[in-house]
């Protein structure tokens, strides 16, 4: 089991959880924040600081909010659009830096926010 960032954060990306994990296992897509499922070291730093409540332990993720589980493991094992291969695990998403691509789904989603 691992945390999970679900919608509320698409087009927000406000990174205070990137800020708190210990581990440096919350990447930067695009459009979105995901949290690598093997990286992951279930602390649960990230959840309290998230503004917009995005941020889930996997089990307690909303119904609606369950298809996250399946994107941010994607981010990661799926080539992205235009990308030339997965991410896979890099070991840290500060040495990688923003990947600008996000999962079919998250890319398809109309813009959030104000």
């Amino acid at each position: 089991m691992t945390y999970v960032i679900g919608q509320p954060c698409v087009d927000i990306k406000d990174r205070a959880c990137v800020d708190e994990c210990p581990v440096d296992c919350i990447y930067e897509g695009a459009r979105m924040l995901y949290i690598h499922p093997d990286e992951c070291v279930d602390c649960g730093a990230c959840e309290p600081v998230c503004p917009v409540e995005a941020i889930y332990y996997e089990d307690d993720l909303p119904e609606p909010l369950r298809p996250y589980i399946d994107e941010n493991v994607k981010f990661f094992t799926d080539t992205l659009p235009g990308q030339t291969d997965p991410l896979g695990s890099p070991g840290g998403a500060a040495k990688l830096g923003v990947v600008d691509a996000d999962t079919p789904m998250v890319a398809a989603l109309p813009p959030q926010g104000d």
